[in-house]
């Protein structure tokens, strides 16, 4: 095992994805394709990476969204001292596309961090909550760990790539999603 990635084990991919979906400056992406690129190697088991991914992207989320329930928008800016521009940013988004942007948030640097507090905020039930953030949690470090997987050592080129990308692809899924619930609304009327 590479030497900069000993320390690396389940635990930290755990105690990293939570976090950083939790809004701490933890690089994600970076630990996430890290592991799978690990997993391809042989130097961590597949199954527990995954587990671990998922539950910490997981449990981010869930604190983020009680943090919204219990605290709110205002007492974050207060607290956490959120940046102001990724906030109205998300929170224009979510006026939008609502719960779907918590699945796909996930893939927008600096507004997946806020979107789960904002859906706490705005009082989203937690069943509505789970029904978009969990899927979005595995579909998120699905797509990292694979990443990391199938790039083997070429991992951080790719890494470097995909995130100058991710944005765009985002906005571009979101924007397809918003159009197929808004003429499924209109053919309901």
């Amino acid at each position: 095992m590479p030497r900069m990635a000993r320390p690396l084990r389940r635990p930290s991919v755990v105690r990293g994805a939570g976090p950083g979906e939790f809004g701490l400056p933890i690089p994600d992406e970076f630990l996430l394709t890290l592991s799978g690129a690990l997993v391809k190697k042989g130097d961590l088991s597949l199954m527990p990476v995954v587990l671990s991914a998922i539950g910490g992207a997981g449990s981010g989320i869930t604190l983020s969204y009680v943090l919204g329930r219990t605290v709110g928008v205002i007492g974050l800016r207060r607290v956490v001292h959120v940046h102001e521009e990724s906030l109205r940013r998300a929170e224009r988004l979510f006026e939008r596309f609502g719960g779907w942007l918590l699945g796909f948030g996930y893939f927008i640097p600096g507004v997946r961090h806020v979107t789960a507090i904002l859906a706490g905020s705005t009082r989203l039930d937690f069943k509505s909550f789970a029904k978009f953030a969990y899927p979005g949690a595995i579909l998120w470090s699905s797509v990292f760990l694979c990443l990391g997987y199938y790039a083997g050592d070429e991992w951080r080129p790719m890494l470097h790539e995909l995130r100058k990308w991710l944005p765009a692809v985002a906005v571009f899924v979101i924007a397809i999603v918003a159009v197929v619930v808004v003429s499924r609304r209109k053919t309901r009327r």
